[in-house]
């Protein structure tokens, strides 16, 4: 037990239950129970995927709403945030796993040409960055529809535009850069993901996310060689270039995404947690705090390789910050979680050992999970 005058909650979301601004504020009714003139700073993080916009949201940005093809093709209302000319898109706005039914997914023709035009709404805001957050897509389709909503054109043997999706890749021939947007010259964009998946083989796009958006086993194969094909024609356009963003870290993010984004947008790729740390000025409330508190719902092997929780306790431990943690369900044990900087971790199992149950009532129970943590951490 440390006194503490002051808390930095930087915690993500605990996925399906609560979003990162409801653990916050659960977390600091826990800890108020046992010290009820704490000081509480809270800051809601995302490392690129689906809430990074709410999170910056949180940070201080405006939400602002574009309408703009879904991955299904019929028009979605997404949101971006803005502050100042940098602007935090994430193309799970627009073509996100979450806009479909569960028996609606659709992995061969999904497209990501609403995350081009979400691009778009951002730069006539006057966004000259832009944090693009890829994760949790529907969509395995290289960014071809992102690149076609910009200005591309994607052209089969008859001279007409390539149809929606992955699958549809397989019939490209041609591929004419030359009329994207001239606005995004001007435009700097930061891949934010935490994936850094090359394009194809087994361990791109197609073979390691494909399964989770409904794809089959030969739905894989017929993705990945379409994938193949895409960065090839792209080549015989760009140069090797092409072929080199195809092997680059991120270029398998969010189907592909990233791979469109960094060979026809010039984007540059970073860990999504730490792009987001830095946008939402997480060095100045860090220097503020004497303990941190960080997390998300699950916490495994996967939390140490580019999840918030990770990001948050490096630069905290860097800063030599102690950093705590709250979780829905822990699957790694303490030698791990103390290695990635983060003393102790408080699950939602402590109080609760039904799954279920810690799911439907999650906040109840994060809230008493926080008061042990208070216990343990914070002295009168």
């Amino acid at each position: 037990m440390t006194h503490t005058g002051r808390v930095l909650i930087a915690a993500d979301k605990f996925k399906g239950s609560l979003t990162a601004v409801q653990v916050a504020e659960h977390v600091t009714a826990g800890l108020r129970r046992v010290r009820a003139d704490l000081e509480v700073e809270a800051l809601p993080v995302a490392d690129g995927g689906d809430g990074t916009v709410a999170a910056a949201v949180a940070g201080g940005f405006e939400r602002r709403e574009a309408e703009v093809t879904g991955p299904l093709g019929a028009p979605v209302t997404a949101s971006y945030a803005l502050r100042g000319d940098t602007a935090v898109v994430e193309m799970a706005e627009a073509s996100g796993l979450q806009l479909l039914p569960a028996d609606g997914l659709a992995p061969l023709t999904a497209t990501t040409r609403g995350s081009g035009e979400l691009l778009l709404a951002a730069v006539e805001a006057g966004a000259t960055t832009i944090v693009f957050g890829v994760g949790g897509s529907a969509t395995t389709d290289g960014g071809a529809g992102m690149l076609q909503a910009l200005g591309a054109r994607l052209l089969d043997a008859d001279g007409r535009e390539v149809g929606p999706g992955g699958g549809a890749l397989a019939t490209l021939a041609e591929a004419d850069l030359s009329g994207l947007d001239a606005r995004l010259r001007d435009v700097r964009i930061v891949l934010a993901s935490d994936v850094d998946n090359p394009l194809t083989g087994p361990k791109g796009a197609a073979a390691v996310y494909g399964p989770q958006k409904g794809a089959s086993e030969a739905d894989v194969a017929t993705l990945d060689a379409a994938l193949e094909h895409y960065a090839r024609v792209l080549a015989d356009t760009v140069g090797p270039r092409a072929a080199e963003c195809a092997q680059a870290p991120g270029a398998g993010a969010a189907g592909g995404i990233g791979y469109g984004a960094l060979v026809g947008l010039d984007a540059s790729f970073r860990p999504g947690i730490d792009v987001m740390l830095d946008v939402l000025g997480f060095a100045p409330a860090l220097e503020r705090a004497d303990l941190v508190i960080t997390g998300e719902g699950s916490m495994d092997f996967q939390t140490l390789h580019g999840k918030a929780p990770a990001g948050v306790a490096a630069a905290a431990r860097a800063a030599g910050k102690p950093v705590v943690a709250v979780c829905g369900r822990l699957a790694i044990g303490e030698e791990e979680t103390r290695a990635a900087g983060i003393r102790a971790v408080y699950p939602l199992s402590l109080v609760e050992s039904d799954p279920a149950r810690s799911m439907s009532q999650a906040g109840p129970l994060l809230e008493q999970v926080a008061e042990r943590l208070a216990e343990d951490w914070l002295a009168g």
